[in-house]
């Protein structure tokens, strides 16, 4: 089953960054999609991503992680502005983070319409069954 977990930019914004990592890691790690409001700072993804190569292992094969930002080029001046004003007095940067497990996430692709999640699928996973003959007698 994939579950995805929203995680509101008020449910993080108190937390320090290393908290937050761990957070977010910890939900990666429980075969879950993460959809998180608004975008990390730099040094945050630097060390999810740190965290996430120093944890692998057998279990745990890695992160997937994209953001996706609204197209301020084409913005009226006014419109930024207020993004801009807002964004300060509540501190959430616009935009949605997805992270998700790599054995679960095979790629993320993103164009300015749309996300196309592209998961793995349990049925292609090959199983061997061996074949016994009864003998006759």
């Amino acid at each position: 089953m994939l579950t995805l977990q929203y995680v509101p930019h008020s449910e993080i914004k108190n937390l320090s960054s290393g908290d937050k990592v761990n957070k977010l890691l910890n939900l990666v790690k429980e075969d879950k999609i993460v959809l998180v409001e608004g975008r990390l700072r730099p040094m945050e993804e630097t060390e999810l991503i740190q965290r996430t190569m120093e944890g692998i292992s057998k279990s745990f094969k890695g992160i997937e992680l994209c953001t996706v930002y609204p197209d301020v080029k084409r913005e009226r001046p006014l419109d930024k502005f207020t993004r801009t004003v807002a964004s300060a007095i509540t501190g959430v940067k616009s935009g949605l983070t997805v992270i998700g497990p790599a054995t679960v996430i095979k790629e993320i692709k993103r164009d300015p319409n749309k996300i196309q999640l592209l998961t793995t699928n349990g049925l292609n996973r090959r199983r061997s069954y061996k074949i016994i003959k009864k003998r006759k007698r």
